[in-house]
């Protein structure tokens, strides 16, 4: 039962400290990023300005990382994206791993404790002494020992329900994070990128009154 028990625990502990990131993740993500949309409209280093103070969320850094960026071509703008989108997933997905060990032990844990349990009580049995079998001392022990059978698998159902949640707000967020990724880059193509591009088109030299070319940072 101390293996089951030490699986509870960390089931619990694991699923309070998911609790607890997700909620600071959501409760601030949509302002963030309708924030800085916004703000990339007008001027690029203050969407960066916003970014970075909400780089203590992850949609504040997967946002801020193509836009500390100089002057960067839109697959370099993508690339920084996906790059900052991929640390964050991996963040987000911290706990998985014990959760799913914990799905797949806390009933194997169980079942040996009823194995063991089960050893102990035939053991424990005159069988054949001819003294006669105590049958409601072995329906006693039989019961103890399914209990530990019974406990992996609220264990393991508690583990997978935490884990079933978990996964499903790693979904919403990639999703998410694509769309306000795509709309980001859509922003810095239309307002900034291409009008600098078909400025510097037509005329020789680089423009210097353009928002791309002037001097950030």
């Amino acid at each position: 039962m101390v293996p089951i028990l030490g699986c509870s625990v960390l089931t619990i502990a694991t699923g309070f400290e998911r609790a607890w990131f997700w909620t600071n993740l959501l409760k601030r993500e949509s302002q963030v990023v309708n924030e800085v949309l916004d703000a990339a409209r007008r001027d690029l280093d203050e969407a960066a300005a916003i970014a970075a103070r909400a780089d203590d969320t992850p949609v504040g850094r997967f946002l801020l990382a193509p836009l500390r960026l100089k002057n960067p071509s839109p697959e370099t703008f993508r690339l920084a994206l996906e790059n900052a989108g991929d640390k964050e997933f991996v963040k987000m997905r911290r706990g998985d791993k014990v959760l799913e060990t914990i799905v797949a032990v806390a009933p194997l844990l169980g079942l040996l404790g009823t194995v063991t349990g089960l050893i102990a009580t035939f053991n424990n049995l005159n069988i054949g002494s001819g003294g006669g079998t105590d049958t409601s001392a072995a329906a006693s022990g039989i019961g103890e020992a399914l209990i530990t059978t019974a406990a992996g698998m609220v264990v393991a159902i508690m583990a997978l329900l935490v884990f079933r949640v978990m996964v499903t707000f790693q979904g919403q967020q990639m999703d998410y994070f694509s769309e306000a990724g795509n709309e980001l880059e859509l922003i810095y193509r239309q307002f900034w990128y291409e009008p600098a591009l078909s400025a510097f088109d037509n005329r020789s030299d680089p423009p210097r009154s353009t928002p791309l070319a002037a001097e950030r940072y």
